[in-house]
């Protein structure tokens, strides 16, 4: 039928948004089945890969999974990443494994501090030691604020004393990040050894257990050995008030010996349609290990389960990940993806940390990182987003959710400070706009606490209706993203405005 031509633009006009509903409707993301999701979580949650851990061989597995998802969905290595000698998807993660704390003790004249119950060895071989004790504050130096705890001290073949953390950072992550640097520098000027008040709020009884036990790093470089470091338990007035007033003090341990490893980024990137355009990328991450077996995972397990799954933290995401290459690959979109599975975020955030200061693109070209991660979920109608309002994307992500039938929920659980427990800060703190999407929930409670980090975390237990949903959505969000005309913006007075600002010349 002819419409009458009075008619025809309002004809036109109902016909369009019909035609733009079914054009959206046949992107790719929207023809995934729920079996291929369901298949990526029984893989990578399944008790054959033993927890993931970083640097052992489940985590090997994991990442030759990706890798080979990658070349089959079309997915290819990142340009220029070589470092094998032929293009690759792998990215080699430098790491130190460092034994579980040894026995030994501090003595400040009659106060004497017992190893593994008030203070932990933070790296170091074995010694004993008496030697004088030199305090310098933080033990920091930062030329750029003038800012040197040194001045006018020498400490060469002396015993450090610090405090820990800065005036700035005192939560335990950050103390233990900065921990690598100061005795870096107590070393470059010739301390033999560094003692560090902890003093953050978290019971010390809850630090002791989580850093006694076996720890990965970075691996730090050089072959030299490194100083004695301790974790003192400066909450206890005693132990603070004696090593403040003495001049010598006695540094007997039998060391925690390390040995390096190593595990792997895995990165894919599918290069944009636009001429222009394509120059810049999204990155899109996910962490892919987890915690390990028995020990290892912190928690209580049983001779009949002592594997730590990890579904839901995080085979999860690198699930909505690889949906997310295989959509976009079929039907990419303007600018191009770089798509990273990240290693070592259970042991410290490591492999975003190591991928954000060796880039294998260079982040200024990087409008936006998408990262998934999460505890788990209580609310299979919504998604959360950690740092919704802060990013700039809120519309895309609201309009990708919706048309999956999910909500958005903005920075569940604020006391947490969750935007700065996962692998996007990373990329936040260089000034790239990240947000974490992750499982729906609005506050943490029995429901998210039942299988977060425990050996109940099997595939079995997970909604994968919502799975399939959720990595849809977390797809269509990319893509609505990277069909921005203008790249999205970190809200005004956000701290790390400042580092978008450096980063991109703005």
């Amino acid at each position: 039928m002819k419409l009458p031509l009075l008619l025809l633009p309002l004809g036109l006009a109902l016909t369009f948004p019909a035609d733009a509903q079914k054009k959206t409707a046949a992107l790719p993301e929207f023809q995934i089945k729920k079996s291929e999701t369901e298949a990526h979580i029984r893989f990578l949650a399944g008790d054959e890969l033993m927890g993931r851990r970083t640097g052992e061989q489940g985590n090997f597995v994991a990442a030759r999974y990706i890798a080979e998802q990658f070349r089959k969905l079309g997915v290819v290595p990142v340009p220029g990443n070589t470092e094998t000698g032929t293009s690759s998807y792998f990215q080699r993660v430098p790491f130190e494994k460092m034994g579980a704390n040894g026995t030994g003790e501090i003595a400040a004249d009659a106060e004497i501090m017992k190893s593994g119950t008030d203070w932990i060895l933070m790296a170091g071989d074995a010694v004993d030691l008496k030697a004088p004790l030199v305090y310098a504050s933080y033990g920091l130096e930062n030329a750029a604020k003038s800012w040197d705890d040194y001045k006018g001290l020498d400490v060469k073949g002396k015993i450090v004393l610090l405090e820990s953390g800065s005036p700035e950072t005192q939560t335990p992550s950050e103390i233990f990040a900065a921990s690598a640097e100061k005795r870096k520098t107590a070393m470059d000027k010739g301390a033999i050894a560094v003692i560090e008040l902890f003093n953050a709020p978290v019971p010390w009884n809850v630090v002791s257990k989580f850093f006694s036990g076996e720890k990965i790093s970075l691996a730090e470089g050089g072959d030299a050995k490194s100083i004695p470091h301790a974790w003192v338990n400066g909450k206890e007035a005693k132990y603070a008030r004696a090593l403040r007033a003495v001049k010598e003090v006695t540094f007997r341990t039998s060391g925690r010996m390390a040995k390096p490893i190593y595990s792997y980024n895995v990165a894919g990137y599918i290069p944009g349609t636009d001429p222009k355009l394509k120059e810049e990328y999204v990155l899109l991450s996910a962490h892919y290990d987890h915690v390990g077996v028995g020990k290892q995972g912190g928690q209580t397990y049983t001779p009949e389960d002592s594997i730590f799954n990890g579904a839901r933290d995080n085979a999860f995401g690198t699930t909505a990940l690889l949906t997310a290459a295989e959509a976009l690959a079929k039907n990419p979109p303007k600018r191009s993806i770089v798509i990273v599975a990240l290693t070592g975020e259970e042991v410290g955030l490591l492999g975003s940390k190591y991928y954000a200061a060796h880039p294998i693109l260079p982040l200024n070209k990087c409008i936006f990182n998408m990262n998934s991660d999460g505890a788990g979920y209580n609310d299979t109608t919504i998604v959360s987003v950690m740092g919704l309002d802060r990013t700039g994307a809120r519309a895309e992500i609201e309009t990708a959710c919706k048309a999956f039938g999910l909500g958005v929920f903005a920075d569940p659980s604020p006391e947490q400070g969750l935007f700065d427990r996962s692998d996007n800060v990373s990329f936040a703190k260089e000034g790239v706009p990240a947000p974490t999407f992750t499982p729906g929930f609005k506050e943490f409670n029995g429901d998210i606490m039942k299988n977060y980090h425990q050996v109940t975390d099997n595939p079995e237990t997970i909604d994968f209706n919502y799975l399939l949903k959720f990595s849809q959505a977390y797809t269509y969000a990319t893509r609505l993203i990277a069909d921005r005309k203008t790249a999205p913006q970190w809200s005004a007075g956000d701290k790390y405005e400042p580092a978008a600002k450096k980063l991109y010349g703005k």
